[in-house]
């Protein structure tokens, strides 16, 4: 039995959601654990981040993001409009910004304005697990696995957790 833990990081961009292509690095995990059948679990530890799985559109626009992928973006700003401003969403409320200013560090009010990012995590969800065969990730023919950071309010540092349990 493999349990194995390997952990990708990523920098996201501010003023958009940042979408990474992580798929060939589960597939370089997959090969450093030497499973050959077994599950590969893909996490995000960020509450504002999403792991999906979808076809690889190939076209991108003028800011790099695949069409595909635009058009989720475009179809959640429809759902979950971007925090614009303070009082846009309930969230965050004056204790949730005292926490972020005092024991957490932010460096201003303004990173809080981050609701949206949450709102869409929850629907996509912060992971994926995909089954290891014949030590390859069974993606399918088209399928990648993106990491999404929703948050759009500032650049950051995020992690991806890829667990492989397996033999």
């Amino acid at each position: 039995m493999i349990c194995y833990n390997e952990k990708i990081k990523v920098n996201s961009e501010v003023c958009h959601p940042t979408l990474f292509d992580i798929s060939d690095k589960i597939r370089k995990a997959i090969q450093n654990s030497g499973a050959k059948s077994g599950i590969c679990v893909v996490y995000s530890h960020h509450t504002t981040c999403s792991i999906m799985i979808q076809e690889l559109s190939h076209d991108k626009n003028y800011y790099g993001l695949e069409y595909l992928q635009q058009d989720i973006c475009n179809v959640m700003e429809k759902l979950i409009p971007t925090c614009r401003s303070e009082g846009q969403y309930m969230h965050p409320g004056p204790k949730h910004i005292d926490f972020a200013m005092n024991e957490v560090g932010e460096v201003g009010e303004w990173t809080c304005l981050n609701t949206d990012a949450h709102l869409r995590s929850c629907i996509f969800g912060r992971s994926e697990s995909i089954v290891i065969e014949n030590g390859r990730p069974d993606l399918g023919e088209f399928g990648h696995v993106y990491m999404i950071d929703w948050d759009q309010v500032r650049e950051r540092e995020r992690m991806v957790q890829i667990q492989i349990i397996g033999e």
